[in-house]
């Protein structure tokens, strides 16, 4: 296997919904998307949306459960500043603030927001992995 994430799915009770909240983010619709599902370009992967029973069905498991998922997706930013400006976006979008914007032990900064589903997005400032210009995280 080589080693990569190319898509990320997210099961959402109301596309049209999920989709209005992550256009008001910045993410931009893909032609392919349609009322059933809708994809963004994400840095070199894919976020997609999907109805929740239908991803259910479609992996074969139920679609019963709420609360934590034990996944968060990650938006890394360029300076500790922004961190509470992404987070306040999110909120103005219909997200909820989960985590406030706060330093952290291991030196950098971060909050977190739930989208209108409930996943849980990390927006973080890590010193120690710096962006691209591409926006691309740098490992060292």
């Amino acid at each position: 296997m080589e080693p990569r994430i190319s898509l990320i799915t997210l099961g959402v009770r109301d596309v049209a919904r999920a989709r209005a909240f992550y256009e008001t983010l910045g993410f931009v619709a893909s032609p392919s998307s349609n009322e059933s599902v809708t994809f963004f370009a994400a840095g070199g992967a894919v976020l997609g949306l999907f109805g929740w029973d239908a991803l259910a069905q479609d992996a074969g498991v139920p679609a019963a459960g709420d609360g934590f998922r034990a996944v968060t997706i990650a938006h890394n930013v360029r300076d500790k500043a922004e961190v509470a400006t992404v987070l306040a976006a999110a909120e103005a979008a219909g997200g909820r603030i989960v985590t406030p914007a706060h330093d952290v032990f291991w030196g950098g900064h971060n909050g977190y927001f739930a989208d209108p589903d409930g996943h849980l997005w990390e927006v973080a400032w890590n010193p120690y992995f710096p962006l691209a210009d591409d926006g691309s995280l740098q490992l060292p």
